[in-house]
C-alpha cells in the first residue's frame, strides 16, 4: 500500500455508499445527481459542454432537488484554430453521412465553450466536488478552487498522469482504466501507451500516491466495488452503470442499444470526437473506420458531428449516435438510480470480507 497519507486541502465529501456517478457529459441530468447524492452517492454534474449559464442553472436545479454534496466535471481544453482545408476536408468526409438526414455542410459557431468562462462558473457554483479531464490545472486553480471550498479530483490513465495531479495539489485521483466507457483522459503520454486496465492501475496509483485514489473502468456492480477497495482505491467512479438509470438523459435508441450489448461489441475510436473515446460499435463507427486517422483532433471533430448525432438521436438512429458505454455494458440494469445505489450497496456488503 502507500506511504503515509497526504491530508488533503479540502477531502471527499463523506458517502454512505463509496460511489461517485461518473460525469457523463451530455447524458447526465441534475436530476440523476440528485438522485444519486441523495441515496448517499456522490452525483455529478458533467458540463465539459455547457456553457457557464448552464452550469449555474444545472448546479441550481442539483440544489433545488438536494441538499446533499455533489460534483462538477470539466474538460481542460483550450479552444482551437483548425485551418479551413482541414475543416473542409472533415465535412467532405461527413457529407454522405449528413445526407442521410436532409443536413447540408455546415461550420458550427463555435468549436467548445471556453474553459475559462467555465472555470469561473464552477468556481461561482462552488461544489463539493470539482473534478478534471483532458489535461491538467496548475497549482494556482487547484489553489482558487481549494479557497472555494471544493475537493480536486483529476483523471489519469498512468501513474504518472496520478503523480503529476498530486504535484500540483489535488486531493484525489480518479484512476481511470482502459475498460471505461467515454472519453479517455490521458494528457501525458500517447493513448496507446496508457491503455492500462483498471486492476493494474488503481493499486499502482495507490501504491505511488498520498491521496486518495477513485477507480473507474469496468466496474458495474457491488463486486467491482468490493474489488476496487481491496486494490486499495477509497470510492468507485461508475459511467456505463448509471446510463440506464430512469433519470439520465439518452433516448431510447441508446437504451436499446445498451441493453442489448456485451463487452466485445464496445471499441476505442476517434471517429466521433477526434479524440479516443469507447463507444458500442454502430454503423457510422464502421463506415470513418478507415478515414479515422484522419479526422481533426478534439473538439473540432466533435463539433462537426453534433448536428448529425443530434438529428440522429430525434430519428432514434442509433447507427449515427455516439454510444459511449464501458466493457462492462452487459452488466446494466435499468431502474431508477437510488434504487441502483441502494443495490450497489447491498451488493458490496455481501462481497465484503466477512460480509
Amino acid at each position: 500500500m502507500h506511504a503515509t497519507a497526504r491530508p488533503s486541502a479540502v477531502p471527499l465529501p463523506p458517502m454512505r455508499v463509496p460511489v461517485l456517478q461518473g460525469p457523463m457529459a451530455g447524458a447526465d441530468t441534475p436530476a440523476l445527481a440528485a438522485a444519486v447524492s441523495g441515496a448517499g452517492g456522490l452525483g455529478m454534474l458533467g458540463c465539459g459542454m455547457r456553457s457557464p449559464e448552464a452550469i449555474a442553472e444545472a448546479a441550481a436545479e442539483v440544489r433545488r432537488r438536494t441538499a446533499r454534496p455533489f460534483g462538477i466535471n470539466l474538460f481542460v481544453q483550450d479552444t482551437p484554430a483548425p485551418d479551413a482545408a482541414t475543416v473542409r476536408a472533415a465535412l467532405d468526409r461527413l457529407a454522405p453521412l449528413r445526407a442521410r438526414f436532409g443536413l447540408p455542410p455546415a461550420v458550427p459557431e463555435r468549436w467548445c465553450e471556453d474553459f475559462a468562462s467555465q472555470f469561473e462558473a464552477l468556481i461561482a457554483a462552488r461544489p463539493a466536488v470539482a473534478s478534471f479531464t483532458f489535461g491538467i490545472l496548475g497549482a494556482d486553480a487547484v489553489a482558487r478552487l481549494h479557497a472555494a471550498g471544493c475537493c480536486v479530483v483529476g483523471t489519469a490513465t498512468t501513474v504518472a498522469e496520478a503523480r503529476a495531479w498530486e504535484a500540483v495539489g489535488a486531493d484525489a485521483v480518479c484512476a481511470s482504466g482502459l475498460e471505461a466507457g467515454g472519453h479517455r483522459g490521458t494528457f501525458l503520454d500517447g493513448f496507446e501507451a496508457s491503455m492500462v486496465g483498471t486492476m493494474a492501475l488503481v493499486p499502482a496509483c495507490a501504491d505511488a500516491l498520498r491521496i486518495p485514489v477513485v477507480a473507474a473502468g469496468g466496474i458495474m456492480d457491488g463486486r467491482g466495488i468490493a474489488a476496487a477497495r481491496a486494490l486499495g482505491a477509497r470510492a468507485v467512479q461508475m459511467g456505463t452503470a448509471f446510463l440506464a438509470c430512469t433519470e439520465s438523459g439518452i433516448g431510447p435508441a441508446y437504451r436499446q442499444a445498451l441493453r442489448s450489448a456485451t463487452a466485445t461489441d464496445t471499441r476505442v475510436t476517434r471517429v466521433f470526437s477526434g479524440r479516443p473515446a469507447r463507444g458500442i460499435v454502430n454503423r457510422m463507427m464502421e463506415e470513418l473506420r478507415d478515414a479515422e486517422a484522419a479526422v481533426p483532433p478534439y473538439p473540432v471533430q466533435n463539433a462537426l458531428t453534433g448536428a448529425l448525432r443530434k438529428a440522429a438521436a430525434a430519428a432514434g438512429d442509433a447507427g449515427h449516435l455516439s454510444l459511449w458505454a464501458g466493457q462492462g455494458v452487459a452488466g446494466v440494469r435499468p431502474m431508477d438510480a437510488a434504487a441502483l445505489v441502494a443495490l450497489l450497496s447491498d451488493e458490496c456488503a455481501r462481497a465484503a470480507p466477512g460480509g
